[in-house]
């Protein structure tokens, strides 16, 4: 059985946030929270030229990749035992739901055996977060008063100008390219490491790859930009 693999769901949003990261600001939140929103909109749209199973599989792995998304963005906003516990529940609801939706496709003791192994993953994956991800440090007041030390420098780095996360980045350019009218349709994908954006997905023309990259490059925190987009019927 080929089993959904949540760690792809973070990173293709860009919400893998770290226990030390810096804390978030409430516009960054809101900001990563639109990106997220805007994503799932994307995503789900690409399963309605699907059919049968398949477009059942494509609307669920769509569906756990926003809720993935979402718990990461709280647990990064507001860390806690509770949200670290919500992100594991979330990952283990969406390895569930796209497994079980892909056992459809299989028949009789196939199918209830594919079902089993689902339920099994999720249940282990559940029994996870029963024990708080922050725990161990938690017990620990040097490794907790580090922790807050860090959070407290990279913070102040953020304000300055000299620092910002790759995810919020991430956020931002999805955000920077929403709002621009040309590029509303256009299917684009962002991904940052290090500040540097890689833009990829399928546009309608070269005018669109261009302003896409120059708005992507206005945005505050990216160092360089590589475009790996697409035009349509150019592939």
């Amino acid at each position: 059985m080929n089993k959904f693999t949540v760690q792809a769901i973070a990173l293709s949003i860009g919400l893998a946030f770290s226990a030390g990261a810096a804390a978030m600001t409430k516009d960054e939140y809101k900001s990563a929270k639109a990106s997220i929103a805007a994503q799932f909109k994307s995503d789900n749209a690409a399963c309605k030229s699907m059919t049968g199973n398949a477009k059942d599989i494509c609307k669920a792995e769509a569906k756990g990749k926003e809720k993935v998304a979402k718990a990461e963005l709280e647990e990064s906003y507001k860390p806690s035992d509770k949200h670290a516990r919500d992100v594991t529940k979330a990952k283990a609801d969406a390895q569930y739901a796209v497994a079980k939706e892909r056992c459809d496709d299989q028949k009789g003791k196939a199918k209830k055996a594919c079902v089993s192994e689902a339920k099994a993953a999720k249940k282990s994956s559940l029994a996870s977060a029963e024990k708080p991800a922050r725990q161990a440090d938690a017990d620990r007041p040097a490794a907790r008063q580090q922790r807050t030390q860090v959070a407290k420098s990279t913070s102040k780095t953020q304000k300055a100008g000299q620092y910002i996360d790759d995810s919020v980045i991430t956020g931002k350019v999805k955000a920077a390219v929403l709002e621009e009218p040309s590029l509303k349709s256009a299917e684009i994908n962002v991904e940052t490491y290090k500040g540097k954006v890689q833009l990829s997905g399928f546009v309608r023309s070269r005018t669109d790859i261009n302003k896409a990259v120059e708005v992507a490059r206005k945005v505050e925190g990216v160092k360089s930009v590589d475009n790996s987009m697409i035009v349509k019927g150019q592939q």
